[in-house]
Parts: structure tokens; sequence; C-alpha cells
């Protein structure tokens, strides 16, 4: 292992920022940082040195793989207290994290219930009541323009979707019909079988079914089963090397530095000595 430390200027003043590069093994080339405290106490992730830190400094926009502080992420979190500062008084913040589903009142007959105390009175219902709340054609759509970014500020890449599916409606794209089948299948428990009418290809916005997602009707075959089950068991392999490379190289670096401390405490004896 190749092992460098050098001084953290982001942090207060006496941290060490320590980077050990692997040379051998599955995981050869991979880096891993840690952090020294003044009194030389090692941390090897960002929540262990948040709590070790507690209120002297702010890591929101620490970036604990260089070291330094993410300056676009500093103003946005800036402009954040500022925004919250200005609006402090105007309410609590909405944290509804429902889809954007419509949210009107329903226009349809709701049952009513007369109590008395007369043993004559009845409970009428109206039969054709709504029992799911109507919902706005391709709401989908709203979530459009949206990405997800890691820590370091980068797009995450994201799904590709099989060629058998294919959208339906005005401005369809792979982003809208994504989210159109995840959130299908994360608020119905129906099977997810797309469009089945041909006719919502001619006119989506009257024969479309608002219990489906945004795509044509698709079939799942035995083979596609099988191609994903290979996937899976392929990836599940990898994870399954590359815990056991990290656990390898955690008890080398163990090794190491008992090997260490072993030596300084020889020559502190050495020195006694003479």
């Amino acid at each position: 292992m190749e092992k460098k430390r050098w001084d953290c200027t982001a942090l207060p003043k006496g941290w060490k920022m320590e980077e050990v590069t692997r040379k051998s093994g599955l995981s050869a080339g991979k880096s891993d940082v840690y952090y020294f405290s003044p009194s030389g106490k090692k941390f090897r992730s960002k929540p262990q040195l948040a709590r070790y830190l507690g209120n002297q400094m702010d890591l929101s926009s620490f970036d604990f793989r260089t070291g330094k502080m993410l300056m676009s992420k500093l103003n946005k979190n800036r402009q954040r207290l500022r925004y919250d500062n200005n609006n402090q008084n105007k309410g609590k913040p909405d944290l509804n994290t429902s889809l954007p589903v419509r949210q009107t009142a329903s226009i349809f007959k709701q049952p009513v219930t007369k109590v008395t105390n007369h043993p004559n009175n009845k409970v009428k219902t109206d039969p054709q009541k709504a029992v799911d709340q109507p919902r706005q054609l391709f709401w989908e759509k709203k979530l459009s323009g949206l990405n997800a970014y890691d820590i370091a500020e980068e797009l995450v890449k994201t799904m590709e979707l099989p060629k058998g599916l294919q959208g339906v409606g005005p401005g369809c794209t792979d982003k809208t019909l994504l989210s159109a089948i995840a959130s299908a299948l994360h608020t119905s428990a129906a099977p997810i079988t797309g469009q089945l009418s041909a006719a919502v290809e001619k006119n989506p916005g009257v024969w479309l079914n608002t219990a489906q997602p945004l795509c044509k009707a698709f079939i799942v075959t035995d083979e596609d089963i099988r191609k994903q089950e290979e996937l899976v068991y392929s990836v599940r392999k990898r994870l399954e090397e590359a815990l056991m490379a990290d656990m390898l190289a955690h008890v080398e670096e163990a090794a190491n530095d008992g090997e260490a401390l072993k030596e300084e405490g020889n020559g502190s004896e050495d020195m006694e000595s003479v």
C-alpha cells in the first residue's frame, strides 16, 4: 500500500487527511481516504466526522473524498438559509411526499349519514359513489426535467428500459415512461400491463387508462425473466467479490498498522537501553 498524508485546510487546524492506495489484489488502484484529529483519532466516513465535530463546523458542503468544500453547494446552502430566514413567518413548509396527482375535491355524490336519537333513521349511501379520486391526465410530465446528482454534483446515470416498452401520449420520453412505470409499481397492487386499448394511440386524451403507465401493452416472457435472473446473479457475484476484496484489504491494513506500532515500540525500547 502507498500512503500519503497532508494537512486538511478545510477542517480546523491540526486535522490531517490520509489517502491509501492499494497496489495489489482485486481492488488494486482503489484509494481510501481517512482523517485524523489533532489527538490522532482516525475517522473512516463523513458521518463519523460530523458526529465528532458536532456544532463546531457545518459539513453539509464538505466533500469527504477530496477534503474540500464544494463552493457551488455552499452557495446553494447559503441561498436556502437566506430564503428560510425570509420565509420563516409564512407558515410551515409542505412536507407532503405524495405523487403530483390532481388534488381537487371530488364532484361525485358522497354518502350522507344522519345521526339523531330517532329509531327509524337510516344511513343512505349512493351506490354510484366514486371510490378512487380522479387523476389528471399525463401528470407524469410534471416529473420531466428532474435529474439526480451524487455528492460530487455529478449526474447519476439513469436506467435503460427494455426495447419492448414504448411510450404513448404527447411528448412521452424515456424519462417520463420510467417515472410512470415506477409510480405505477409504487402506488398500485394491480398487474402492470400497459395500455391495452389500441385506440389510445389515436386519441390518448380520451382512451387513456389512468390506472396503467404511459406505455403500450407488453408481455413479459420466460426469456426476459431468465435474462433478468442472470443479470441479478452477475451483479450479486461482483458485489460479493468487491466486499471480500475490501475485507481482505482492511485486514491487511490492520496487520500493517500493528507491525508499524510494534516496530515503533522496539525502537523506543532500544533508545531507552542506550
